[in-house]
């Protein structure tokens, strides 16, 4: 299928209206079976359960053209059950696993002439969501659902590629301590914006939010997980029950230890001993692995050693292995890449 005629080189993370997308309805105690459309509206009650008590969870994937042409999708599995623990928490029923694989393979192929060609540095970020839609004025779950999935190309999700980024230890909580900060719920994502427009009228590009119960262990950002590398090199990423269970993230540690034969592991890092950090990164779908040069707590600067002009070494590996498995100049792990043409 022949290209659109877009500037790939030059895409930013921005939405762009592609042709088709999937919906499928959940009504009466079950789900419909679902549907391509080129219909990008929603129609909904004022009353509509994600209107008035945000409930809502959504997921983000990317779809690929690799080195040999083929177009793939990066462990599609993982979204799916990570979508499905969410839905539980928010008590929204379930989308099955092998309808939501198949739902993402069919907004693919028919967006066939939007997945960027291999080399522009763009990618067909997928969006599935699902929301209470039907009426709701008391504080209770909805009994209708609608289950969709967008795509749009993309470029960086952050303005200048690879160069390190400048992060504030944020005085404002992400999540609470038992609360929902474990799954992907639009909610939390709310929580965040008052935070990330403030650092950003400050002049930083994002923040670090601390556990919320102490505030002294580092948790994540309001779109990504954090990944250090210690001064014997080893990689290591914060354990805590309220963060994201990042998919890149855990893509990550398995490229360190089975890939780059490093040490990894995930547990509790304190604040106190990020300054003797060699390198950190902001790990996600978008993203895959932005470097942070310096971190800012209340005016005191911790300056990681490798500095604001590149990614440091082992951060440059692991963002070179996992890109290079994604883009099939490496060869994946079984399951971890799933063909779509």
């Amino acid at each position: 299928m022949e290209k659109k005629n877009i500037d790939w080189a030059n895409l930013g993370f921005g939405y762009m209206k592609t042709d088709k997308r999937y919906v499928s309805d959940f009504k009466d105690g079950k789900w419909d079976e679902g549907r391509l459309t080129e219909d990008d509206q929603i129609v909904m009650s004022e009353c509509a359960g994600v209107l008035q008590y945000a409930q809502t969870v959504f997921e983000g994937l990317k779809a690929y053209t690799t080195e040999d042409g083929h177009i793939v999708v990066f462990r599609p599995d993982l979204n799916a059950e990570r979508l499905e623990q969410s839905a539980a928490r928010l008590e929204m029923p379930v989308f099955p696993k092998e309808r939501f694989l198949d739902a993402i393979e069919k907004v693919v192929a028919a967006n066939e002439a939007y997945v960027p060609p291999y080399g522009s540095g763009a990618t067909l970020y997928l969006r599935p969501f699902m929301f209470g839609i039907n009426p709701v004025i008391g504080v209770k779950p909805a009994d209708e659902y609608q289950f969709r999935v967008f795509g749009t190309p993309v470029g960086p999700y952050f303005k200048g590629g690879a160069k390190p980024l400048t992060i504030k230890v944020s005085d404002f909580d992400r999540a609470a301590p038992c609360g929902t900060g474990n799954i992907k719920a639009g909610l939390n994502y709310a929580m965040s914006l008052h935070a990330i427009v403030t650092a950003h009228k400050e002049g930083y590009d994002e923040n670090m939010y601390l556990d919320p119960k102490t505030r002294t262990k580092v948790e994540e950002t309001g779109g990504a997980n954090f990944l250090f590398v210690t001064k014997d090199n080893k990689v290591v990423t914060p354990k805590s029950d309220s963060i994201l269970p990042s998919i890149t993230r855990r893509s990550l540690v398995y490229v360190a230890k089975e890939y780059l034969g490093l040490e990894a592991e995930e547990r509790e890092i304190t604040l106190e001993e990020v300054k003797d950090m060699a390198e950190c990164g902001l790990c996600g779908t978008a993203a895959v692995i932005s470097p942070v040069g310096k971190i800012v707590d209340h005016g005191k600067e911790i300056c990681l050693p490798s500095g604001m002009e590149k990614m440091g070494p082992t951060t440059q590996k692991l963002y070179d292995t996992l890109t290079g498995i994604q883009m099939g100049r490496i060869k994946a792990p079984e399951g971890w890449i799933r063909v779509i043409k």
